[in-house]
């Protein structure tokens, strides 16, 4: 954020992903091991009588099993990997995630260590706007003379948050919020509503801008010292709040040769670690950490003058004016948003551009990214108006999380749209998204509004329902340029 935190005038929905591994861990619901559940492993030993082959696992409830890892030395070299190898010999394929996700949890909540890691990932981000501002001069003999006002030249510093999103041979691109790089108070001097200057730094080479002279045009110069880096506005949506800069990757690794990009999550769920790292009140790069607390909710935001309803994922973990742009990670370290808004009056109330969000926009603008002018957003209009017909909660004992399901149908096409070509009709329910013969299930209401960020022109997509208990597929239709609007 800001200097001041986005308030939220009130709407509502949110989720997230899982857990990293560190010793020691519990293994649960493994037919090799004990079943009871919270049942934990209390020692790892090596056989002696056997070439050193078998190790004996012991239990917290006094059972015991055996595994057999090959070239062992002692009971600290038996690693998940090795217990995961054994139970596919026995048990059969299972991917890792869900290996680790049905059997294995963490018996400690430190998350220091992917914090840290996070780090690497992350700046903060000062932008200056010029703006002009009238100054009243209160002269001795005000008992008779009304103040003196006059207009003074301002620069206006505002701090700001952001992350690595991807690593190129001559740029590095980072997200932050658009509400950071744009103002709706600025002069004619400032060119247009966006900083006229963007400044970042990475973790642990941080600096602070130091006014100097003023300029010919008798603003304030600022000094923004030797790890300054120098950013480029490549684009940015104010209807999702996201906006993409570039800086010289030379500049970037000159400063850092360590730093990294993000890591995207697949998904979120209530309930899940999230981890916020930003720049609060202008102190300095901060870790605050909390749950996710809502999957799904609306709050309403004025970035331009103009009031907006606004997606976003609701957490506990505390932000500040200047945490803005910065990055919310779950406790793998993977990014699930983008911190950009709070209650203003409540702190354990606060916001995030989710990560379907982050990852579409971020994808169209640079997509459309000509390397010279700004770009926006382009997206299809397919004229459907949709309703929500059923809504429940889904809980997935495997996975350990669950999700809200909504049955989507149709409440109006648009006459002599791609809707109505392809023969929808008002109560049609829709089943999924089909673009380049890869289905894309539709089970939130909003899910239809973040896929349409992802078709491009010369995509095929046609859509699959349900008509009266029957499953229909629609024609295939080809995207136009001129189907894509900003």
């Amino acid at each position: 954020m800001k200097d001041k935190k986005f308030r939220k005038k009130i709407s509502g929905f949110i989720f997230s992903a899982i857990a990293a591994l560190s010793t020691p861990f519990l293994l649960m619901g493994c037919s090799t091991q004990p079943t009871t559940e919270n049942v934990f492993v209390t020692g790892i030993s090596k056989s002696t009588t056997d070439g050193g082959n078998n190790y004996l696992i012991t239990y917290s409830n006094g059972t015991s099993s055996t595994i057999t890892i090959e070239n062992g030395k002692d009971g600290s070299d038996v690693t998940i990997d090795d217990i995961l190898k054994k139970y596919k010999e026995e048990y059969g394929e299972i991917e890792y995630n869900e290996f680790l996700n049905k059997y294995l949890s963490i018996s400690t909540t430190d998350n220091s260590r992917i914090a840290n890691e996070c780090l690497l990932s992350c700046l903060k981000v000062y932008t200056e706007f010029y703006t002009t501002q009238d100054v009243s001069t209160i002269s001795s003999w005000s008992g008779f003379y009304p103040p003196t006002v006059r207009q003074e030249k301002v620069v206006n510093v505002m701090c700001g948050s952001a992350v690595i999103y991807k690593i190129e041979d001559d740029f590095t691109y980072v997200i932050t919020n658009y509400h950071v790089v744009y103002s709706a108070n600025v002069n004619e001097d400032n060119g247009s509503n966006f900083a006229h200057k963007i400044v970042g730094y990475l973790y642990g080479s941080d600096g602070t801008p130091k006014q100097d002279e003023k300029n010919a045009d008798g603003y304030i110069q600022y000094d923004y010292g030797q790890f300054a880096l120098n950013f480029t506005l490549v684009g940015g949506s104010v209807d999702h709040d996201i906006a993409i800069l570039k800086v010289p990757t030379e500049d970037m690794i000159n400063i850092n040769p360590n730093a990294k990009a993000v890591t995207m999550a697949e998904t979120y769920y209530v309930g899940e670690t999230a981890i916020a790292i930003g720049n609060p009140e202008n102190a300095g790069i901060s870790v605050t950490e909390g749950v996710i607390s809502v999957d799904n909710e609306y709050i309403q935001l004025n970035i331009d003058g103009n009031t907006r309803n606004y997606r976003t994922i609701r957490m506990d973990t505390a932000i500040y004016g200047g945490s803005s742009g910065g990055g919310l990670f779950n406790s793998r370290g993977e990014l699930i948003g983008i911190t950009n808004a709070g209650d203003g009056t409540d702190q354990n109330i606060n916001y995030a551009v989710p990560l379907d969000i982050v990852k579409n926009v971020t994808d169209n603008i640079l997509y459309y990214y000509d390397g010279t002018n700004t770009s926006t957003v382009k997206k299809i209009f397919l004229g459907i108006t949709p309703t929500i017909t059923d809504s429940r909660y889904v809980y997935d004992s495997s996975k350990g999380y669950g999700n809200i399901i909504e049955t989507i149908a149709v409440k109006e096409i648009t006459a002599n749209s791609i809707a109505a070509n392809w023969g929808l009709a008002p109560d049609d329910t829709l089943v999924c998204l089909i673009i380049n013969d890869e289905e894309h299930n539709i089970n939130r209401n909003f899910e239809m509004r973040d896929l349409i960020l992802t078709i491009r022109a010369g995509d095929n997509i046609s859509i699959k329902y349900i008509r009266k208990g029957t499953e229909c597929v629609s024609p295939n239709y080809t995207v136009k340029e001129s189907d894509l609007t900003s």
